[in-house]
């Protein structure tokens, strides 16, 4: 069936209307009418083909909030009417171990992501939510509470994701001393979530002006990283550090913050990182790891997370025909924190 949506035909062109192609429902598929869809940096690396597999018309969104129009024959969980959501993926091989623990993200076989991935079931690659429906099997279609507010939502299917599963992963807890590097799109949700489970949470931000809504969002203190000082006075306090920074820069300061055992986490720069030095880590066992979203299960948990906890993104939201411009301000990082839009917009 043919849909409406919007996408770019090449790296250096704007995103403007085109037609899609979705496939018919199977007897596994879920129809969704795309009432939200957020923005993610993660389109505009995508969109301007920044990591270089790029498959063009590129329709990008993975942070979709509709409503089921219609289910096939074996669907189950679903029904028309419910509220729902689809993040980054869309299938998996659903056989290999990494999906059978619930990792479909990390699965062997690869898995579909929501958009410019290979299409298994109409060749060509998959389309994302900058478009009115989408159709996926019931195994990848998520839960969204009718409680919370539904457009601020959508970037929890990315943004929420990302920083809720490595605070799961590495046990934070109440207690525990947090910090969150850079107050961003997946920053402020990082505070929102180490808060959230109990957490004595910091932003560490080189912007002093960013002080006040760290605070709004949860945090219990402000660290300013350019400040020496202020850095001196945490040394070797914190269990857990989120780094978001999404470019490649010097670990080192963080490091000098973390406890023995304790741990920095990446979820932002996908790309070479400076030197660090390895007695920052060798002298009192510290870690670097990092954290890519998270498996379908483990989605779910963070939506009835944040149901319980009242937590959603802090959201501006756009008409589709201001993509091409919020793609500028996200890139100057001219936004608090996520773009979300309007897909009514688009009919």
């Amino acid at each position: 069936m043919k849909v409406q949506a919007y996408g770019a035909q090449a790296s250096d062109k704007d995103l403007e209307p085109l037609t899609i192609e979705r496939r018919e429902l199977l007897s596994n598929d879920v129809k969704i009418k795309i009432i939200y869809c957020g923005v993610c940096h993660s389109d505009i690396h995508a969109k301007n083909n920044d990591w270089g597999n790029a498959k063009y018309p590129i329709v990008p969104g993975h942070e979709i909030i509709g409503r089921v129009e219609e289910v096939g024959a074996e669907v189950s969980k679903y029904k028309a009417g419910d509220l729902v959501g689809v993040g980054c993926m869309v299938d998996s091989c659903q056989e290999c171990s990494q999906c059978n623990d619930d990792m479909e993200h990390f699965c062997e076989n690869g898995s579909t992501s929501t958009y410019n991935s290979k299409d298994k079931h109409l060749g060509g690659h998959t389309f994302g939510g900058y478009s009115t429906h989408i159709v996926v099997r019931e195994e990848f279609v998520l839960s969204v509470s009718e409680k919370l507010d539904t457009k601020a939502v959508a970037p929890l299917l990315c943004a929420g994701i990302t920083t809720y599963s490595p605070l799961r992963h590495w046990n934070v807890k109440k207690g525990d001393k947090v910090g969150v590097v850079g107050l961003g799109g997946l920053g402020h949700m990082g505070i929102k979530f180490a808060h959230a489970l109990g957490a004595e949470t910091y932003m560490i931000t080189t912007s002093p002006e960013k002080a006040q809504d760290a605070k709004r969002l949860g945090a219990d203190g402000v660290i300013i990283s350019k400040d020496d000082e202020d850095m001196k006075k945490h040394f070797v306090t914190f269990d857990f550090i989120l780094n978001t920074i999404p470019v490649g820069h010097d670990l080192n300061p963080y490091l000098q913050l973390l406890k023995p055992d304790g741990t920095v986490c990446l979820v932002g720069a996908i790309e070479p990182l400076e030197p660090f030095h390895g007695g920052n880590l060798i002298l009192r066992r510290k870690r670097i790891v990092g954290s890519l979203i998270g498996g379908i299960a483990e989605t779910q948990e963070m939506l009835d997370f944040c149901a319980e906890h009242n937590i959603t993104s802090d959201v501006e939201m756009i008409d589709i025909n201001e993509i091409n411009t919020a793609f500028e301000r996200v890139q100057k990082n001219d936004v608090k924190y996520r773009f979300v839009i309007d897909m009514a917009s688009l009919n």
